[in-house]
């Protein structure tokens, strides 16, 4: 366990020296804050809570931009050393390679919790600074997207590293995961919309519905967190979620299994990989 906090704390130094942290979370803040007063119109028109139109439009944001940004993190969090030299050095101390992964995944988690919880809690904290009534049904809500907003960002820094440990170089990774962020987060959901157009409205079987909406992590992301209450009406997913038969809780296993399963497939990678 130590190790671990050693490895974590590394990267949490080189994220504060590289402006990381800082940039990601002026980022993320100004795009909040941006969404909530810009987001603030509509709701006069649909007599929906500010909060409520803000958890929409940040969980829209959330959907491009963490995969994004968690992929950035990690792509080069095995191959970068590895380029460096600095890989051989670190295991020359008495630390084992699931270390070093499990390690560097709470460091790059805890830039990414960090950067979600101050940049979208200033989106709140403006709102209550305008004097806008917040209940406490969509307070629980805009919590509730911050954390799965965090475990999204789990999930494809988890995926990030199995990029870097299939990559011989940076500049591979690099390009594996731009091409990950594009499947995932615009071409699969492209690509199940045609295959339900193509049906010429024949009836899918909701087991199948649900299966292709758990194969893609953002889809579960977008289902937990605008597929009911208020943002579900707002969003328009109400209707998508109705129809299908999966749970918040099956939502945030399917998200627990996503980063999981990547995180053990890195480890097992790295293990097997020549220094």
């Amino acid at each position: 366990m130590t190790n671990l906090l050693i490895i974590a704390r590394k990267e949490i130094q080189e994220g504060l020296r590289n402006r990381w942290v800082l940039a990601t979370t002026l980022l993320l803040a100004a795009l909040a804050l941006t969404l909530t007063f810009l987001g603030s119109a509509p709701t006069g028109n649909v007599g929906a809570g500010r909060l409520d139109v803000v958890i929409v439009s940040l969980a829209s944001l959330t959907i491009f931009l963490v995969p994004l940004i968690a992929l950035l993190l990690s792509h080069d969090a095995i191959v970068g050393e590895m380029e460096r030299g600095t890989m051989l050095l670190l295991l020359s101390y008495p630390i084992g390679r699931r270390e070093v992964i499990f390690g560097k995944f709470l460091g790059h988690l805890a830039i990414l919790a960090f950067a979600t919880v101050f940049g979208y809690g200033a989106a709140a904290a403006a709102l209550a600074a305008t004097g806008t009534a917040i209940d406490a049904e969509s307070l629980r809500a805009f919590l509730a997207m911050i954390a799965s907003s965090v475990l999204l960002g789990a999930v494809f820094t988890a995926i990030g590293y199995v990029a870097s440990a299939l990559s011989g170089e940076r500049s591979t990774a690099g390009g594996i995961a731009v091409g990950i962020w594009l499947f995932f987060v615009l071409i699969y959901d492209m690509a199940l919309l045609g295959a339900l157009v193509a049906a010429q409205g024949k009836t899918v079987p909701s087991w199948l519905l649900d299966l292709l909406l758990l194969a893609n992590p953002t889809d579960a992301y977008r289902l937990l967190n605008l597929g009911s209450g208020e943002a579900g009406a707002l969003s328009g997913l109400g209707g998508v979620a109705a129809h299908t038969g999966l749970s918040p809780a099956l939502l945030l296993a399917a998200l627990a299994v996503w980063t999981l399963a990547p995180l053990a497939a890195a480890t097992l990678l790295f293990s097997r990989r020549e220094l």
